[in-house]
């Protein structure tokens, strides 16, 4: 998913150009461990391209974190960690990064995974819901069944930004007799205030914060 400047709403998909060179400084460390000498720092692995896709929007990318396990797995273990706080018993993702990150986090902790989708993506019996964004409306969508005893359900995705796509999901869940018991994100960008439109007292976890 994009990043981008205040007001600005940016793209949910784009990667990193292959020929720029690698995120990763010299200095950092060979080992994916947590408990190395010299801390792995996310930030590291995110990529800014200032006026991309368009003059005026800084696109933070998370490719270089992807490509390099070094990154990902730390990635992985932080958000973990927040998992495990929250003990969630299904990790809803939001389409479509929230996908990889999700499924990820879910293999670790050997949790149910369960997507929600633009329309028309998930076959058999769904539940939708309309909401608005900056530009217009969208809307998404999620099976009706894998809910039935109202476990408690973390959302993940790549990045929070304004907050539409992460309250409606809330929403959404709660359509399905999903509870709640928190969100996590692998970025935030503070200044959009996306915070402010998630349900009150739902905890909210971010790897990396841009204030």
């Amino acid at each position: 998913m994009a990043a981008m400047m205040p007001a600005i709403r940016a793209p949910r998909h784009a990667g990193a150009p292959a020929a720029l060179p690698s995120p990763v400084p010299p200095t950092m460390p060979q080992s994916s461990s947590a408990s190395s000498d010299q801390p792995i720092e996310l930030r590291d692995w995110v990529r800014e391209h200032p006026d991309f896709p368009k003059p005026g929007i800084l696109f933070r990318c998370m490719t270089p974190m992807l490509r390099d396990p070094r990154g990902w797995q730390e990635m992985v273990r932080q958000l973990g960690e927040a998992c495990d706080r929250l003990q969630p018993d299904v990790i809803v993702g939001i389409e479509s990064r929230g996908f990889i990150v999700g499924t990820a986090l879910a293999t670790a902790r050997e949790l149910p995974f369960v997507p929600v989708r633009k329309p028309g993506k998930l076959p058999g019996s769904v539940h939708g819901i309309d909401y608005t964004l900056e530009y217009g409306s969208d809307r998404l969508e999620i099976h009706n069944d894998g809910f039935e005893d109202c476990p408690r359900v973390l959302v993940v995705d790549d990045l929070l930004a304004t907050g539409g796509t992460a309250a409606a999901t809330a929403e959404l869940v709660s359509t399905v007799c999903g509870q709640l018991c928190g969100f996590a994100f692998v970025m935030e960008l503070a200044e959009l205030g996306g915070r402010a439109r998630l349900p009150d007292g739902v905890p909210v976890e971010s790897l990396i914060i841009y204030a």
